[in-house]
């Protein structure tokens, strides 16, 4: 049997002006992007939690399932917009909901290190941040806050490194952001496939891949 792979989207005409594959994927992939401009609008826990639900199913070295988010919204949401940098908090302070992420560096079944335990937990971010993409949200990770702090002020233990922190939002338009960030309110490019996947051994590139 020959299986046919319907396509569930459709690419954002924003998205279009930017992003093309070389191969046919799903438009979802292309539609995620770190969007800064975030409305104020309160996101209602079934669409909020329904990310979370995504991101519970990634995969994970023996199921142990290394990642913890930790939502700051409503009266929370202060000590979250606190450990921002200041580059991040004229944006990502009107998201209505911020979230660390944190992953268990151990086996839970045996304190033994866990190689893979970033790799993981950033498997639980990307399906959380599809599923905010298919549901027409903004989910945008960042690393410039203050970790050190965050350890602190969230009661994060000693076993969890602390990786990112996400803003969760609706778009918002555009002009409201500040000029030096509303100019960089666009998707990114991306690298060709011909400088990224290598064959046989690192740096042999695949002879058919496009330059571009």
């Amino acid at each position: 049997m020959k299986w046919v792979i319907k396509m569930r989207h459709e690419i954002d005409p924003l998205v279009k002006k930017y992003r093309k594959a070389t191969f046919d994927v799903d438009p979802l992939f292309l539609n995620r992007w770190s969007a800064r401009s975030i409305s104020l609008e309160p996101i209602p826990d079934d669409e909020l939690f329904a990310l979370f639900e995504a991101a519970r199913w990634a995969p994970s070295s023996y199921n142990d399932q290394f990642w913890r988010f930790i939502i700051g919204r409503g009266e929370h949401k202060k000590k979250f917009v606190d450990l921002l940098t200041e580059g991040n908090k004229k944006w990502a302070s009107k998201a209505p909901v911020l979230v660390v992420v944190t992953a268990r560096k151990v086996y839970s079944r045996n304190g033994h290190p866990a190689r893979t335990y970033q790799f993981d937990a950033g498997a639980a971010w990307m399906s959380l941040a599809l599923e905010a993409t298919r549901r027409g949200l903004v989910a945008h990770p960042m690393g410039g806050f203050d970790h050190e702090k965050a350890r602190v002020v969230l009661n994060i233990p000693d076993d969890h490194d602390v990786l990112i922190m996400i803003a969760i939002g609706r778009k918002d338009n555009p002009n409201k952001l500040p000029p030096d960030i509303r100019e960089r309110e666009k998707p990114n490019r991306r690298l060709p496939l011909k400088e990224i996947v290598h064959e046989g051994e690192f740096g042999r590139k695949v002879s058919f891949l496009p330059d571009a």
